[in-house]
């Protein structure tokens, strides 16, 4: 039975070709966006699994409120908080472990001890209970080892690459930032791309020196703890012994309430409230609106099935009510009906997969991520696409299916069914559905971009274009060498300026430190200090607006702070700042100058109060101001002079203007997708609604032929047909508007600095919806107007 229903829907479909060919264009580019989003969706979801009981692992962040209503967050801890933790909360985790990331010069040398290779890496000092809360497959060697001092674990990439075969690496060693040579005690396999911690080298956390080791009000970002719970242990059972932990250990008098949060592991890579090591964080919202869009994408291609197949169902009228008559029953009908989906659904989803194969290294590019499509190594995607097989197949055609095989076979024989049967009033209502969604992706399209060009011309306060970041070394030999280094370069003709600097003016590398002013308490607010020398102003364009730039000295300490800082000290007049003491811990200088307000972080966030310093030793970067039409080859010679200068070390640079769009990746990600899946969408939603024209016109030929005979003129047939499609265009239009409102609005809340929402997205979005649909329609449209009145009459 099943291979005659394949052979009659064969045939059906072969006799409508058009349709046919419209229906399967429509859900293949459709199907095709739902598994690109799919499988993106599902590489975003995998991040930090397959861990044993890893519904037991936590880590712990840091918060800070404030008295003004401001609360900061950190990935990062003090340093003495995880030992105390494995002390205090023994009752309630199972293992508990510091884990320190830092950046470092890796030298390996030869068996004669001659250099073999030298690289910048990254480096991780880890406790040997790391290895108990997260199960890593260990190739050679074994977690224990880390217990003593001096020791390294390698991946097995990074044993490759620096001895050849990782099974030679055992008992090797490496030298770490020229002084300390570690020895390799273990290898473990490659960790996953989608993990928030990624290992590679891993040190000894017993050869981990700071001077904060005890210290409880510093955290840095580099600093991060993860424990285990013990089995059956709930983890709001730690909110009791948490609150006296912070009463035991923070005893000093700090301006912001502190406090710490068990997060989750599942959820560190969704949570872009807190970092992570990688770098890589997917906020949830933000697959959910993909999700939403596939959503979409998916619905739409199914409306244009099923308004072609209710407006067809006429045509096959006669069909219906002989196969009536010979005794087929309704359940049989809408079986066959069925089958005839199913085909092209089938069909959709093949060609689907090739265009998704084809999509796919573009979408690789843009999310700059290994994604997948094979179906063998996750098998989850062909599940996937089974349930859109059968979800698109009863979707699309169980509605269309229920109408043809309900016809009067009396009146269907007699050809009696009307050209309204089959749901015209639906008809309306879905593409009236079909253009909501369509508008409110064009407004949401339109805005975002709108956004992005607001955030690009946003005056910063200060002139990124055409600044290299060269990283510098901080152990005291080398910073020894950097007048010389900045001499040689200041004499180079591309090289304008060059200044020292922990970091530029904008940055995500921040410090926050509780400071007072003129003797005073502490303020109620922490200060974002940056360190930089006489030449930081000059060499980015910052602007004073009141006292002097720092002076070029070795042993004097002075200050700069910006305007944000003094209205928050409730300060009017600038100059009454300047010779005004600030007091940082064991430090204390004055302000010497105050500096025009500029944006220190992304345009989500608000300005910072700020406090630059000159301390040598805490210079991270030279940043150089270049002549932009000479940057190629200026920056092979900063290169030679870096390498000359610092001979031992390995060069490496960014330029500024890349760090800061860096900051606004997701929003062009977001644009991008938009862009796409809108113009999808669009199209989608014109070739239906040409299929949808076109079938009408066909039933309306001798209506129109009549109205010829009788003087109607080409533009008002033409008219006469495309009015009812442009008026649910328009009602479409209206639907969509608070919709796209609601939806923007909410986006545009996510930034510090934002458009207000105009009336120019929505107009043309009305615009472009009614140009396209006028122009789409007006095409089939005329083609029936202008046809042969005789033939027309003659019509069957």
């Amino acid at each position: 039975m099943f291979k005659l229903n394949l052979k009659i829907a064969w045939r059906n479909l072969w006799k409508n070709k058009g349709y046919t060919f419209i229906n399967i264009l429509g859900l293949s580019i459709g199907m095709a966006s739902c598994i690109l989003i799919f499988i993106f969706i599902r590489y975003q979801m995998s991040f930090d699994e397959g861990f044993k009981n890893e519904n037991r692992i936590y880590r712990v962040v840091s918060s800070w409120a404030y008295n003004d209503g401001n609360q900061f967050f950190s990935q990062g801890v003090p340093l003495p908080l995880t030992p105390a933790m494995r002390n205090d909360f023994s009752p309630y985790i199972e293992k508990i472990s510091a884990i320190e990331n830092s950046v470092g010069l890796i030298k390996i040398n030869n068996v004669a001890g001659k250099e073999q290779l030298k690289a910048i890496e990254n480096v991780f000092y880890v406790e040997p209970d790391f290895f108990e809360i997260f199960n890593y497959n260990w190739l050679s060697g074994n977690y224990a080892s880390l217990k003593n001092p001096n020791s390294v674990v390698l991946s097995k990439e990074m044993a490759e690459k620096f001895f050849g075969n990782w099974k030679n690496a055992l008992g090797k060693n490496i030298n770490y930032e020229g002084n300390l040579n570690y020895t390799v005690t273990g290898i473990i396999d490659d960790v996953a791309e989608n993990n928030s911690v990624p290992l590679k080298i891993m040190l000894s956390y017993k050869s981990f020196k700071d001077r904060n080791l005890e210290k409880w009000g510093s955290v840095g970002s580099n600093s991060e703890s993860y424990f285990k719970l013990k089995p059956n242990v709930n983890i709001e059972t730690l909110n009791g012994p948490l609150k006296s932990f912070l009463k035991k250990y923070y005893t000093e008098k700090a301006p912001g309430k502190e406090g710490h949060i068990f997060q989750p592991l599942s959820d560190i890579h969704y949570n872009d409230k807190f970092g992570n090591f990688s770098g890589r964080i997917m906020p949830i919202k933000q697959l959910y609106g993909l999700g939403v869009i596939g959503f979409f994408l998916i619905i739409t291609a199914s409306i244009n099935f099923i308004n072609l197949a209710t407006a067809q169902a006429i045509s096959r009228s006669k069909e219906v009510g002989v196969r009536k008559v010979m005794g087929s029953q309704r359940s049989q009908l809408v079986t066959q009906f069925l089958t005839e989906t199913l085909t092209i659904v089938l069909i959709s989803v093949l060609i689907g997969s090739v265009l998704t194969e084809i999509a796919l290294p573009g979408m690789q590019s843009l999310f700059d991520a290994k994604i997948s499509f094979s179906i063998f190594q996750h098998p989850i995607i062909l599940v996937f696409m089974l349930l859109l097989v059968v979800f698109v197949s009863l979707l699309a055609g169980f509605y269309p299916a229920i109408v043809m095989s309900g016809f009067n076979p009396a009146l269907a024989i007699k050809n009696k069914i009307s050209a309204n049967t089959g749901g015209l009033g639906l008809r309306k209502i879905l593409v009236v559905v079909q253009f909501t969604i369509t508008v409110t992706l064009i407004i949401g399209t339109l805005v975002i971009l709108q956004q992005m060009k607001y955030i690009r011309e946003q005056p910063l306060g200060f002139n990124p274009t055409a600044i290299a970041m060269v990283d510098l070394l901080n152990d005291s030999l080398k910073t020894q060498r950097f007048a010389t280094f900045k001499t040689q370069l200041k004499q180079v003709p591309g090289i304008k300026e060059v200044s020292f600097c922990r970091t530029a003016p904008s940055s995500q590398n921040n410090n926050g430190s509780t400071f007072s002013y003129n003797g005073g308490k502490d303020a109620d607010f922490q200060v974002n200090t940056k360190n930089a020398d006489e030449d930081y102003l000059k060499t980015f364009d910052l602007k004073l607006v009141a006292g002097r730039n720092l002076v070029k000295s070795d042993t004097t300490n002075e200050y700069m702070v910006n305007e944000t800082l003094l209205k928050k000290l409730n300060i009017r007049n600038p100059n009454e700042a300047i010779g005004k003491m600030i007091s940082m811990g064991d430090m204390k200088a004055p302000i010497v100058g105050v500096i025009q307000d500029f944006k220190n972080k992304s345009l989500h966030e608000t300005i910072d109060p700020i406090l630059i310093g000159s301390l040598k030793p805490r210079y991270f970067y030279a940043a150089i101001k270049l002549n932009s039409k000479q940057i190629t080859g200026t920056m092979k010679v900063v290169e030679e002079i870096w390498q000359n200068t610092f001979p031992e070390s390995v060069y490496n640079q960014s330029f500024l203007d890349d760090q800061i769009n860096a900051y606004y990746q997701g929003e062009k990600i977001m644009g991008t997708l938009f862009k796409v899946f809108a113009g999808v969408i669009i199209f989608i939603s014109f070739i239906g609604l040409f299929g949808l024209i076109s079938f009408v016109a066909t039933q309306r030929t001798k209506e129109v032929a009549i109205r010829k005979v009788l003087g109607a003129s080409t533009i008002e047939l033409v008219k006469m047909l495309n009015g009812s499609f442009l008026v649910m265009v328009f009602i479409a239009n209206l639907v969509a508007w608070p919709l796209a409102y609601l939806f923007v609005s909410k986006w545009l809340n996510g930034f510090a600095y934002r458009i207000e929402i105009s009336i120019w997205p929505f107009a043309l979005a009305m615009l472009i919806s009614m140009a396209i649909t006028l122009i789409t329609v007006s095409i089939r449209s005329y083609k029936a107007a202008v046809a042969n009145t005789i033939d027309a009459l003659k019509y069957e």
